[in-house]
């Protein structure tokens, strides 16, 4: 029976990260596969993303985190819902973040760096990252990731990847959003 510090998971991301990589079986194979799924997914990021944003603009409770200015933003800023839509110069800039983001999952190692950029997704969507103001609540990040997940898994199916391939590549994109839903709730439960 290993032994887990299980303070050190609650203070320390790359411990956290190794401890969940080991214990839902993410590893080499795993990174192997994504990355080998980025002639696939690449060309259809731009898609994706103007997917999710549909959806996240279709619900005040998402929209509403749209309105305060985000942290690297400098352009004008929407004063109501109403002036929001999926032009507004702070939704495009948020939504380069998520390309990137979409970008780093196929285009990174899977190293202390990257383990430090998945947890930052989390610490950003909070006061503790970023702008102050910015405060979105769990269950509004559990639905982003949950529709980042369904999202990464049709492309996956839509994809000429043989079922094998896509069987592989769906497992491994799976376990590493549950990794990042982890990395994600940890801001939230202090």
């Amino acid at each position: 029976m290993q032994t887990i510090d299980e303070s050190k998971l609650e203070t320390d991301p790359q411990y956290r990260y190794e401890y969940l990589a080991e214990f839902i079986g993410f590893g080499p194979d795993d990174a192997a596969a994504i990355q080998a799924f980025a002639p696939h997914l690449g060309p259809r990021i731009a898609e994706l993303v103007e997917k999710t944003y549909t959806k996240l603009l279709n619900y005040d409770a998402t929209a509403r985190h749209f309105l305060p200015k985000q942290h690297g933003y400098d352009g004008d800023l929407p004063e109501k819902l109403d002036d929001l839509d999926a032009n507004h110069p702070q939704v495009q800039f948020r939504k380069d973040h998520l390309n990137r983001y979409f970008m780093q999952l196929i285009g990174r190692t899977y190293d202390a760096k990257m383990v430090q950029y998945l947890d930052m997704v989390g610490k950003i969507h909070t006061p503790d990252a970023g702008n102050k103001q910015i405060n979105v609540p769990l269950v509004q990040m559990n639905a982003l990731i949950g529709l980042l997940s369904a999202t990464l898994m049709d492309a996956i199916f839509d994809s000429s990847l043989d079922r094998e391939k896509a069987v592989e590549t769906q497992r491994a994109f799976n376990k590493l959003m549950w990794i990042q839903n982890d990395l994600v709730t940890r801001h939230y439960c202090r």
